[in-house]
């Protein structure tokens, strides 16, 4: 069973302890710091935990330790295993869930949970419980990383990751991926927070949760700004007083969102200074949330407004291309064009999509140089055919039949079935796990995990563009139902029927007065990526249903997305290390075709 450290530290808090306090001090509280380490990323999916660790500490003081392996019944998949460190071995003799659980929660009664991205962690711990048939105790719940960004600025650190904010409160564990280790450095976190916070009159629990950056008079007195706007789904722009445009955002309630702007409701430090530039607000409104939500993104990507940080540059990606010619390699592109060739992507850096070809190369060894080969080549053998990484079409290695079978494995890789590049990279990090070369092996799982989400991507994206219309409707929570007509994977038009009307008619009218769209070659031919992600998020969302749709809308059965599980348990690891804006990928919703 786990284990329990009675430990002492140097209290951090004493210079708060002479101010009279409202609510409960938080110098008072004793607070069970907790970290996890999974299988997966989500409880509900299967994932399992594979260790608990935890630190008790109250004003400033660690109590006492918590750390027990968790032996998870199931096999640890080598991505996780190189993430963490922990093998399948080291958890063979650890008691299972139903013994460490109720250790966990008899070591942290009372006290109120902390943990780095709390939902990720506190989920697992509820989920368990439930099996377990256990009441879940009615713990009160701090997430360091929601209240790193509400405190941390850009010139503090980078991002609210527990790595960085571990450097800047100079914690004196580094956080590993091991779960008392980051629990650890998690505390130290908290001090720091605390610390920083209590220069700003924050001393009780109370005050701690309802936080928010202070505001100046000068923001308070634009609040005016939103009093024309109407309350109504739509998109706000922001601009100066020569009318250029700060900022765009979009809401559901437009009035409502824009006056938070001018009050404690508004946490980021950025856009305090954005309001004080600010002149006027222009809103837009639209008929649906999903328009909404596609006007912001092509607002943005026309004014590229400096205060947003996200889809300034939808032009700015790249394409891992699979060339049509005597002898196709791969190569990095910026655009797509009508030459019969297949394309993976579209990627938001060039570093990204240099990581997917590599995972490409690692396993298909197709020739890696630039230029046409004739049809009979005669030249001279490189370095990569030398230590057997290229079948060397070059000097006459490899025949004409040979080489394109390779590449017709490569191509069913892209645009099927990803399994030939999964398995070889996963043979590759647990050979290298199993030396504990866990550096190396985890450049290999970074550019598996970049792969795949290429491949589930690009194959989603081309779904839908394929198709020429997918008109498709959903009954909102006023029970109206709002209807879209999405062509080539844009947005053509939105509406939602009135009451009573007839929704034949209006569907009709709708589809006639929608844009017309001109498909296109490539996997996002008629808008931005991030556009049709918004829209596929939308009609994968409970209650759609479809009307019309010409064309086949079908995603491979063997596809990259049901590799995505694994990965996306890492990038809910990496989660525990909040960047301060939403990621930049959304993580869109993968369902097997059935």
């Amino acid at each position: 069973m786990g284990t329990t450290i009675m430990r002492s530290a140097t209290s951090r808090w004493e210079a708060q302890r002479t101010f009279d306090e409202l609510g409960r001090p938080l110098r008072d509280l004793t607070f069970c710091v907790v970290d996890l380490e999974t299988t997966g990323g989500s409880a509900a999916g299967g994932s399992m935990i594979t260790e608990i660790g935890a630190v008790k500490v109250r004003g400033g003081e660690v109590l006492g330790e918590f750390q027990t392996l968790v032996n998870p019944h199931t096999e640890i998949p080598a991505f996780i295993a190189v993430l963490t460190g922990i093998t399948n071995s080291m958890v063979h003799d650890a008691p299972p869930i139903e013994s460490a659980l109720p250790a966990f929660l008899e070591f942290a009664e009372g006290c109120v949970l902390v943990a780095h991205n709390a939902p990720f962690d506190v989920g697992f711990l509820q989920h368990f419980a439930a099996r377990q048939g256990r009441t879940w105790p009615r713990f009160e719940v701090l997430d360091t990383a929601k209240l790193a960004r509400r405190v941390i600025t850009r010139d503090d650190a980078p991002n609210c990751k527990l790595s960085s904010l571990a450097k800047v409160f100079g914690s004196a564990t580094t956080p590993n991926h091991r779960a008392l280790s980051d629990a650890r450095a998690t505390v130290d976190v908290l001090h720091g927070l605390m610390e920083r916070l209590g220069g700003l009159g924050v001393h009780t629990l109370e005050e701690l949760q309802t936080f928010s950056a202070r505001v100046s008079t000068a923001q308070r007195r634009k609040r005016h700004l939103a009093e024309g706007l109407p309350h109504a789904p739509g998109v706000y722009l922001f601009r100066d007083e020569r009318s250029r445009v700060l900022y765009v955002g979009t809401s559901r309630d437009l009035r409502t969102r824009v006056r938070t702007y001018f009050t404690a409701s508004e946490t980021r430090s950025r856009m305090g200074e954005m309001v004080g530039l600010a002149a006027s607000v222009t809103g837009i409104e639209c008929a649906t949330p999903l328009e909404a939500e596609v006007r912001e993104l092509r607002l943005i990507a026309e004014h590229k407004p400096r205060y947003n940080r996200r889809s300034r540059f939808p032009e700015k990606v790249h394409f891992v291309k699979l060339t049509r010619e005597a002898w196709p390699r791969l190569s990095l592109v910026r655009r797509v064009l009508d030459d019969d060739a297949d394309y993976l992507g579209p990627f938001s850096s060039r570093k990204t999509a240099e990581k997917c070809l590599a995972a490409l190369h690692e396993t298909f060894p197709v020739r890696q140089c630039s230029g046409r080969l004739p049809v009979v080549p005669s030249g001279s053998a490189c370095v990569l055919a030398e230590m057997g990484r290229c079948l060397s079409p070059c000097d006459g290695t490899v025949d004409a039949t040979a080489y394109a079978a390779v590449v017709r494995q490569l191509r069913d890789t892209l645009l099927r079935r990803p399994d030939q590049v999964v398995e070889a990279i996963n043979e590759r990090m647990q050979a290298l796990a199993e030396v504990e070369r866990f550096e190396e092996a985890g450049v290999h799982r970074d550019r598996l995990s970049t792969f795949v989400r290429a491949a589930a991507r690009t194959q989603r994206l081309s779904a839908l563009t394929r198709c020429r219309e997918v008109v498709a409707a959903r009954r909102e929570d006023d029970g109206r139902w709002a209807v879209h007509v999405v062509r080539h994977g844009r947005l053509a038009a939105a509406g939602v029927i009135p009451r009573g009307g007839d929704a034949h008619q209006f569907v009709r009218e709708l589809r006639a007065s929608a844009e017309t769209v001109q498909g296109a070659p490539g996997p996002v031919p008629a808008a931005t990526a991030e556009e049709t992600e918004r829209i596929l998020r939308w009609l994968e969302s409970p209650g759609i249903r479809l009307v019309d749709v010409e064309g086949d809308w079908v995603c491979p059965v063997a596809g990259a997305a049901r590799h995505l599980a694994v990965y996306d348990a890492v990038n809910e690891s990496r989660l525990s290390l909040t960047p301060f804006d939403e990621q930049r990928l959304p993580s869109p919703v993968h369902r097997p075709v059935r």
